[in-house]
């Protein structure tokens, strides 16, 4: 991975509590966004280096990112450069911290007395933060938000505008919920900002999103949380605690990773009455594996076999892994409804139309018996 040094640097734009921004002489309207080693709570009243944090957030940052691109966020970040930095397009930021909530717990509790940790939220809680450290970021609502006439990069914030951010945060919490969830780790609450593009004048989400940015709680389970919160918690900072949160941040830069894998959700069960309906069966394979869903095909006669379609069938229900079988048999059509009336998945007939017996083979996929539900698919 690049070096540092082989970017021409221009002047510091920005300097954070935890990174630098720096201008890209040979990339106008893109900067570097440098991490640095250092850890912070309480608007830096705490604060203490943590050796390797630099890569470890600069890691977490850009599988994040990458992430929310697949997914068509649009975001600030351009490319990973090194261990410890990423480049980005140039922002002028907003300066409002987004708060979107899946579970009650730490500040909100505090402002809310009455509601109990753990109480759920849904829809998703939203709440905005003015970034001012002297008054310790008060909370706004939308209307002094709309009301303050920010003009970043000459934008306007108004209407359109804090309606892009309220929509994007609940969108980017709910994709990073979900890849989390296939971790088994559940995504308490996070933070984000926003920024204007200088070059092109959108909203675009900004800054970073590492393991300072969230709640994770493996398993639902606060005792064992692995973000930033472990840092506040500490009664006293000694040396072995602080390599106790570090491992904890690494764990989170790995598991991060494990996110941008494609994650098998669900696949296709063809069943056809014969080999004759091979070709057939064939288009729709080729059709799920256009859109990337595993698709198997198997040969069973639910009227010479029934006993070994059902074991079939019982075979994928016994895996736990989500199903949708696709019935593919002609004339008198018995596959689709045996199917149907006997497993929770849903259960598509495709018969093989034919000139000879089309009309007929549609006919028999659509006369059910009472109390089934069935899909045709021509």
């Amino acid at each position: 991975m690049a070096s540092v040094s082989d970017l021409k640097l221009g002047k510091k734009l920005n300097e954070g509590k935890t990174k630098q921004i720096f201008e890209l002489l040979d990339e106008p309207g893109h900067v570097l966004v440098q991490s640095k080693d250092q850890i912070t709570a309480g608007n830096a009243v705490r604060k203490d280096q943590m050796e390797g944090k630099a890569a470890i957030a600069n890691k977490t940052t850009s599988c994040v990112f990458r992430l929310l691109q697949d997914a068509g966020i649009k975001t600030a970040f351009v490319r990973q450069h090194s261990e410890t930095a990423f480049v980005a397009s140039q922002c002028e930021m907003i300066p409002i911290e987004w708060v979107c909530r899946r579970i009650a717990t730490g500040s909100f509790l505090k402002r809310n007395p009455g509601v109990k940790e753990g109480y759920r939220f849904s829809p998703l809680k939203t709440e905005m933060f003015f970034k001012d450290d002297a008054n310790n970021d008060p909370q706004w609502s939308e209307e002094q938000l709309l009301v303050a006439g920010l003009e970043p990069a000459d934008l306007t914030i108004g209407r359109c505008e804090v309606d892009i951010m309220n929509k994007s945060t609940v969108a980017i919490f709910e994709i990073l919920e979900k890849a989390w969830a296939t971790q088994n780790c559940t995504l308490v609450d996070m933070k984000i900002e926003f920024g204007v593009n200088v070059s092109t004048k959108e909203v675009v989400l900004a800054d970073v999103i590492d393991n300072d940015s969230w709640r994770l709680w493996p398993a639902g389970d606060r005792s064992q949380q692995k973000d930033k919160q472990v840092y506040r918690d500490l009664k006293e900072v000694t040396p072995e605690a602080m390599q106790m949160v570090k491992r904890n941040f690494e764990w989170v830069s790995e598991q991060v990773k494990l996110l941008l894998e494609p994650q098998t959700v669900g696949r296709v069960v063809v069943l056809m009455g014969s080999t004759s309906d091979m070709a057939h069966c064939e288009r729709i394979r080729k059709a799920c594996s256009s859109y990337g869903i595993p698709c198997n095909l198997r040969v069973t006669s639910a009227h010479k076999g029934p006993d070994e379609t059902l074991r079939i069938k019982a075979e994928y229900e016994g895996d736990g892994m989500p199903t949708v079988f696709v019935a593919v048999a002609g004339r008198s059509n018995g596959l689709g409804p045996v199917m149907s009336g006997n497993t929770a998945y849903p259960v598509i007939n495709c018969p093989p139309v034919t000139p000879d017996w089309g009309a007929q083979d549609i006919w028999s996929s659509l006369r059910m018996p009472s109390g089934e539900d069935l899909f045709l698919m021509v």
